[in-house]
């Protein structure tokens, strides 16, 4: 019995320990505050942007972003990948901006950069890439494009925390990005969530958004005062800018995040090291081992049959059962997004099946779970078993 489980061992019993220190002191704050803040300043650092703005989710962070970017940007499109989270397409959707589909890119399940430049219209508004599971999505020649056609590029990096392109952090390229901090990713504030950006008019804009559309949540003096003189008829206290959201996060899980993120850098070079012996160990022939792991940390092992194959599918899956590996087929997202019943309701019938590299995906593809306490020897009997079949 190998007994992998998605995640273990991610919030440790020293995270706990400091969160009950703080709660043994006499009247502890416990919604947003000094926390909060200083977790920002933190990550904002770690990264390499300007402002970060913590939330209580990922999801959330989608959310706010498309929401923003509505407000200051107006009607338009955004180029999406069938590959991805549900919340990247809904929060889009949410904005009432229109999500413009890609098939993805089988080296890096990131966005086919070919389809992302054939798709850009007078339309588009921005660029929302997902880096799946760790792999980073970008090239040097997109960027490029972006730039000179003057279209936002919004980077989800929800499943990628420490992973670089150019020795650079992703979510430190794109006009914004946005990270998870669930559970089972690479640090976890259990529930949480952040939006990143250089741009202060964007961060001012998210900061309304974060508590109802408030614009006492403003920390620029000159903007807040610019609604006081111009609704005079307002209580400064209650003004609403936008209809909005309370997705504020709390002191405690800003107390945790601070403490899982002084680890998160050893911890991501375990995960490289392991994924690097699991895809040396794992067999070519039956699997697919070229990825484009230059800059990754994958929190998961990407198992993807190399050729379409039903009973091998079945064996696969019914073997890790039997072994107690815990796995999650058609990996980020469940597969292909145009299959699920939100999108497939108000698609063309059969969209779906324009996006072949996400249907192989969906079909004969897995994620496995990668932590950092994972011994070398259950990756080597995982890849025996996996090899044998």
């Amino acid at each position: 019995m190998i007994n992998i489980p998605l995640m273990q061992e991610n919030i440790t019993r020293d995270d706990l320990d400091i969160l009950v220190e703080y709660l043994k002191q006499d009247n502890p704050r416990l919604t947003a505050g000094s926390e909060v803040l200083a977790f920002e300043k933190e990550w904002s650092e770690w990264l390499g942007v300007k402002y970060s703005l913590f939330l209580n989710s990922g999801s959330s962070a989608n959310i706010l972003t498309m929401a923003a970017i509505k407000h200051l940007y107006g009607d338009g499109e955004i180029i999406v990948p069938s590959l991805t989270w549900v919340s990247d397409i809904s929060s889009v959707m949410f904005a009432g901006l229109t999500p413009i589909f890609v098939d993805i890119n089988p080296k890096n399940l990131a966005m086919c950069e070919k389809q992302v430049l054939s798709k850009i219209t007078d339309k588009t508004k921005a660029v929302f890439i997902t880096h799946i599971l760790g792999f980073n999505g970008l090239s040097q020649d997109l960027l490029d494009e972006l730039k000179k056609r003057e279209i936002l590029l919004i980077e989800d990096v929800c499943e990628s925390h420490g992973a670089t392109f150019n020795n650079k952090k992703l979510g430190s390229y794109g006009f914004a990005s946005n990270f998870s901090f669930y559970f089972a990713h690479h640090m976890s504030t259990i529930e949480g969530g952040v939006v990143c950006t250089n741009d202060e008019k964007f961060y001012q804009t998210l900061r309304m958004l974060r508590s109802h559309g408030m614009v006492r949540e403003l920390s620029s003096q000159e903007m807040k005062d610019s609604y006081i003189n111009k609704y005079p008829d307002l209580n400064p206290e209650f003004i609403f800018s936008y209809p909005s959201y309370n997705m504020r996060s709390t002191e405690l899980n800003a107390i945790i995040g601070r403490s899982q993120l002084k680890k998160l850098d050893a911890n991501n070079d375990l995960r490289r090291t392991n994924c690097d012996l699991f895809y040396s160990l794992l067999d070519s022939e039956k699997y697919r081992t070229d990825f484009d792991l230059d800059g990754a940390v994958n929190y998961a092992f990407v198992l993807i049959l190399k050729d379409k194959d039903d009973d091998l599918m079945k064996k696969v899956s019914n073997s890790l059962r039997d072994n107690m590996v815990e796995f999650r087929r058609g990996t980020s997202g469940g597969g292909n997004q145009l299959r699920q019943p939100y999108l497939r309701e108000i698609m063309p019938p059969s969209y779906y099946e324009q996006f072949p590299e996400t249907d192989h995906i969906h079909f004969y593809g897995m994620y496995i779970g990668n932590y950092p306490g994972l011994e070398v020897e259950k990756i080597k009997s995982l890849c025996e078993l996996l090899n044998s079949l």
